[in-house]
């Protein structure tokens, strides 16, 4: 996701509830690992409708003036917590007015990674709601973008990542990542090459797994070079990719997954698989775009 020479920050949008904090914790926790500095932001967007029944509603200059002072003072707080938890993190805050999905993708330009929450309300309201930004902010995002469940997850000791496998070129900058990842943890990586049945199952399907899981060897051998110290398990597992996914990565430290590639998924497009582990996984999601291979 980055090198030692540079110094892109992790950014991190925060939401209007000052309570909603797994987020925040991630990036910071995030930033003092790679050393990297943070950047946190909050996009005001447009004010909404508050006042009711026959009150007299305030001047645009009044709302924004409102809005501003509301999302200072959310910056202010988020910065006094990151320092309280990672002093040793440079933090610096920006306050964008406009849609919070344009804000966050013109900074994942020049980001090693954009951080959001996630609230685990009803699956379609929190990832396909209107208030929701990840789907978006993730087709178009320059850098990874890490996806962080509220409330907060508590993983499996020891330690894990899993990482989909699939074969194309956007699949293996995700599994760089999870490496990479892995190894700052010092945690464990699960690389898995979802088999997924077709329909009519009248061909052996044999000779095409053993192809899958040769494929899934090279794949894996480069980058366990290179981590000699991540533990690393990886296997063919037959199944639909999302749920497979899912459940392997219940007690995860993240799941990583690329998108818009085909390959080992048997013809699904990742940016499917990629929205759907958003549904189910509980453990923070890493979704690396093809901007980031």
């Amino acid at each position: 996701m980055t090198t030692a020479s540079d110094r892109r920050p992790i950014v991190v949008g925060i939401a209007p509830d000052p309570g909603l904090r797994t987020a925040l914790t991630w990036a910071a926790d995030e930033a003092a690992r790679r050393r990297l500095p943070l950047r946190v932001v909050h996009a005001e967007g447009v004010p909404t409708r508050g006042y009711r029944g026959r009150e007299v509603p305030p001047s645009w200059e009044e709302w924004n003036a409102a809005l501003h002072k509301e999302g200072r003072q959310l910056l202010d707080e988020a910065t006094a917590f990151v320092v309280a938890r990672q002093p040793d993190v440079g933090t610096d805050t920006l306050l964008a007015e406009g849609d919070p999905v344009w804000v966050l993708r013109e900074q994942s330009r020049e980001a090693t990674a954009v951080v959001l929450g996630s609230r685990h309300l009803s699956r379609t309201q929190e990832v396909f709601g209107s208030a929701s930004v990840a789907i978006p902010v993730m087709a178009h995002a320059r850098c990874p973008v890490v996806v962080v469940p509220e409330p907060e997850h508590v993983p499996r000791e020891p330690g894990y990542f899993v990482v989909g496998v699939d074969g194309s070129e956007h699949g293996a900058a995700a599994v760089d990542l999870a490496f990479e990842e892995a190894a700052l943890h010092g945690a464990q990586l699960r690389a898995l090459y979802v088999w997924q049945p077709g329909p009519l199952r009248i061909f052996d399907e044999h000779e095409p797994q053993e192809e899958a899981r040769r494929l899934l060897s090279e794949i894996v051998a480069g980058r366990q070079a290179r981590y000699p110290e991540v533990e690393l398990r990886h296997e063919l597992v037959v199944g639909h990719p999302v749920q497979v996914l899912a459940d392997a990565s219940a007690d995860a430290l993240g799941l990583v997954v690329g998108t818009r590639g085909r390959g080992g998924f048997t013809g699904m497009l990742l940016g499917s698989v990629s929205q759907g582990v958003l549904h189910h996984a509980r453990c923070p999601v890493l979704v690396v775009p093809p901007a980031a291979a």
